[in-house]
């Protein structure tokens, strides 16, 4: 490490892209060393920046900007912009890379980024994260043979919002009456431009941007932070509740009832529009998905492919197998015709296109999905997680009639199965499991937590 350089915490990269407390962990210095690394591994020469509403990016986006104009990249910033926003820039503008300035959904305290290289793909397809922490670790970067430079200011906005809905072919919303919760994120600066467009004024819960999250923690898979959204959808007889991570990739879905649609049901109901434009298309699920979402999808005339968890690995799997469209259970959604991104906005657009082609409520259609009993993702902090694998597969391989290890361990049999997983990032094992009764999924589970924690 060179001289006067603080030490670099080697757990803020992530598998995928870069999160950390600010300043304590991820400050001014450490970005603008993690920029000039990025330029040098990713030899790039045209790169966008943009970043979410946090308090702390009026520090850390110049710091990033410094880093890497002094590497000799230009920079295109586009300022504030959701994440799916920031993907359609790079493309947009013909940048050969791009950083976006985010913590995704964690709390106000932290900031890091998103990566990606030409046409949107992921960093981590062309450096590994661990590389990227040796290099700003070590502090040693080439001198270019000149800086770069800060290009002009871009705002994509009204461009963005154009794309998107010509991706989902709507122009229309059917007067139907919606909830969308920002949660004091980026959807607030995005989705104004989307429906003014089509004319319809939803309900608004929390659009103003505050990096501060007074409201809730803009994380729609913690279902406490639904609460509001649910009340209010059955209070004021909308058809549907949205809501938004905090950098707009990840959204959520409430019905007229006020219940939470699950995450891979949406997969399943997404996958019937994204079908009826390319029929036979293949379709990607992640393997914590309901039985429902294949099914479905194969009902819809979709090829249906189990895939691992995590948008890295999703994206690389798409490009590589000709996927069209893809959904995990964490509310993450893939277009293959929109740059091959998660995209929160094209998934709530698909959504009321379903709703208005099906002219039923949104409880009604999702009611026959509602068919097995999921237990939800169960965490296990264990000291050995290969051990415990291993243990698992030499007890259930005998007795189920499929296992995999695409992604850890699974096991299916004739009316239950489960998959169990490490985590990415902690010492924790996470279990998904489903049954065709709620007394055996209960009953599985207990005897699937007692091996695991035993």
């Amino acid at each position: 490490m060179a001289l006067g350089y603080r030490e670099i915490k080697k757990d803020i990269f992530k598998a995928y892209d870069i999160r950390g407390l600010y300043p304590e962990e991820i400050d001014d210095d450490v970005a603008y060393r993690i920029a000039r690394a990025f330029v040098v591994a990713m030899k790039c020469k045209r790169v966008v920046v943009g970043h979410d509403m946090r308090e702390s990016a009026e520090t850390f986006v110049p710091a990033t900007i410094r880093g890497l104009i002094d590497q000799g990249a230009d920079v295109i910033p586009i300022g504030l912009s959701s994440t799916p926003m920031y993907y359609f820039a790079v493309n947009h503008l013909n940048a050969d890379a791009g950083i976006q300035c985010s913590a995704s959904h964690n709390p106000a305290e932290y900031n890091g980024y998103k990566m990606t290289g030409p046409g949107a793909v992921p960093s981590i397809a062309f450096v590994s994260n661990e590389e990227l922490w040796k290099m700003a670790c070590a502090g040693e970067f080439p001198e270019p043979s000149e800086k770069g430079k800060l290009l002009p200011h871009q705002d994509v906005r009204d461009a963005y919002a154009e794309a998107v809905l010509d991706n989902a072919g709507i122009r229309d919303f059917g007067g139907l009456k919606l909830v969308v919760d920002c949660g004091n994120g980026m959807g607030g600066y995005v989705l104004p431009g989307i429906f003014q467009r089509v004319g319809n004024e939803p309900i608004r819960l929390y659009w103003r941007l505050d990096g501060s999250f007074p409201n809730h923690e803009a994380n729609p898979l913690k279902t406490e932070t639904l609460l509001t959204l649910r009340d209010r959808v059955v209070d004021e007889g909308a058809d549907l509740g949205v809501a938004f991570d905090g950098d707009g990739d990840r959204v959520a879905f409430v019905d007229e009832k006020g219940n939470i649609i699950p995450g891979d049901f949406v997969t399943a109901l997404i996958a019937r529009e994204m079908l009826k434009k390319k029929p036979g298309a293949r379709i990607l699920y992640d393997l914590r998905s309901s039985w429902v979402v294949p099914e479905e999808i194969r009902k819809a005339g979709g090829e249906a492919v189990e895939c691992r968890v995590g948008h890295g690995l999703i994206k690389k799997q798409m490009r590589e197998e000709g996927g069209y469209f893809a959904g995990e259970l964490s509310s993450h959604y893939y277009f293959s015709d929109f740059y091959t991104t998660d995209n929160g906005d094209l998934a709530m657009l698909n959504m009321i296109k379903l709703l208005l082609h099906e002219g039923k409520p949104a409880s009604e259609i999702v009611a026959p999905l509602r068919r097995y009993y999921h237990s939800g993702e169960i965490n296990s902090e264990v000291q050995d997680v290969q051990a415990v694998l291993k243990r698992l597969a030499a007890k259930y391989d005998g007795s189920a009639k499929r296992t995999t290890w695409l992604d850890g361990y699974k096991a299916e049999f004739d009316d239950w199965w489960f998959n169990v997983r490490p985590s990415n990032t902690e010492p924790l094992i996470r279990l998904n499991l489903e049954a065709k009764t709620r007394e055996l999924m209960q009953e599985k589970v207990e005897e699937l937590l007692r091996e695991i924690r035993s």
